[in-house]
């Protein structure tokens, strides 16, 4: 992207999703960065019923939005959770041949899912918790008897984000109700070893140097015994430390894992990666391809700490969006 040059960047938010108010907040924030950094704006809106609104906020149909999108010169999506993290809008995207800052259809989808993630990281000789993958309330019976899964532990739908449907079981009667939390959000759940260590995070992004570039680790602090949930994600009960109260050593673990993964997903844009440190070690937590972006959120804190502000990380992620672009048309010729 040249200095100077004014770009024409659709922000996407909403979704059809439970995820849908915070995808709004993350759209206004770029949009206000967009326009802070001289570019036309044009905020594309999907409602939670999966319809299409421009920026008007007027309904629009699938092939108006489309077009509308392809008359722009790169999109910036923040749709969080099912049909959008997952992949869905960067194959849309990609068929329309619109560039964009974000990770592509593989590992969108890879990265939403919580179990196939598991089985990555644990490839890599990234350690994850144990865990079961859970179809139905009915496997409560059996997964009592799994010598790896004692209580306590930790219920989640094995796609879906910000903590929904995220419950910590500590007794073995509990499990039947919590995996109906848990399937209610997603069609399979996630039953894992819960996990005593403080959770801290770390973001990746390539920039358009080809450089993978972190922001300083974050350590969120909640109660003993307790998980960073949806209401403590959102209320401001929780704390952030920045940099993480980690060692060297940990950290090293931590970053070289992540970027690990990162290739190895085949990511795109800015991933953050939150992993447990416990007293044995470094344990994976989950991958999240389109993280929450306010001014506020972990991501840009993260990067804001290491000298890169809000609209300088919005103009690098562009950047090499569009950087990208240029060489896949390249090596096409």
């Amino acid at each position: 992207m040249r200095d100077g040059e004014a770009l024409r960047v659709a922000i996407i938010g909403g979704g059809a999703n439970d995820e849908h108010d915070v995808s709004l907040a993350s759209a206004a924030a770029v949009t206000r960065a967009v326009r802070a950094l001289g570019h036309d704006a044009v905020p594309v809106t999907i409602d939670r019923s999966g319809g299409w609104r421009d920026p008007d906020g007027v309904p629009t149909t699938a092939a108006e939005a489309i077009a509308l999108l392809a008359t722009c010169d790169v999109a910036f999506p923040v749709l969080h959770g099912e049909n959008g993290e997952d992949g869905s809008i960067a194959g849309l995207l990609s068929m329309a041949g619109v560039p964009f800052a974000g990770s592509p259809v593989g590992a969108g989808a890879v990265g939403m899912d919580k179990w196939i993630t598991k089985l990555v990281a644990e490839a890599l000789g990234v350690r994850t918790a144990p865990a079961r993958l859970v179809r139905s309330e009915g496997e409560a019976a059996s997964l009592a008897r799994d010598p790896r899964l004692v209580p306590p532990l930790v219920v989640k739908p094995t796609t879906g984000g910000s903590s929904n449907g995220v419950s910590v079981v500590r007794e073995a009667a509990d499990l039947g109700a919590a995996l109906g939390l848990a399937l209610a959000a997603g069609r399979t759940a996630l039953v894992e070893a819960f996990v005593v260590g403080r959770e801290v995070d770390i973001a990746l992004f390539r920039d358009s140097t080809g450089a993978l570039r972190a922001g300083t680790t974050l350590e969120i602090g909640v109660a003993d015994g307790a998980v960073f949930d949806r209401e403590q994600e959102y209320d401001g009960t929780a704390s952030f430390t920045l940099p993480a109260r980690i060692s060297p050593d940990e950290h090293a673990v931590i970053e070289s894992a992540a970027r690990a993964l990162y290739d190895a997903l085949g990511c795109a844009g800015v991933v953050r990666f939150d992993f447990f440190v416990t007293a044995t070690g470094v344990v994976l937590n989950e991958v999240n391809t389109t993280p929450g972006f306010t001014e506020a959120s972990q991501v840009p804190r993260m990067y804001a700490a290491v000298g890169l502000g809000y609209e300088q990380l919005v103009a690098a992620l562009l950047d090499a969006a569009l950087t990208e672009r240029t060489a896949s048309l390249e090596a096409a010729r």
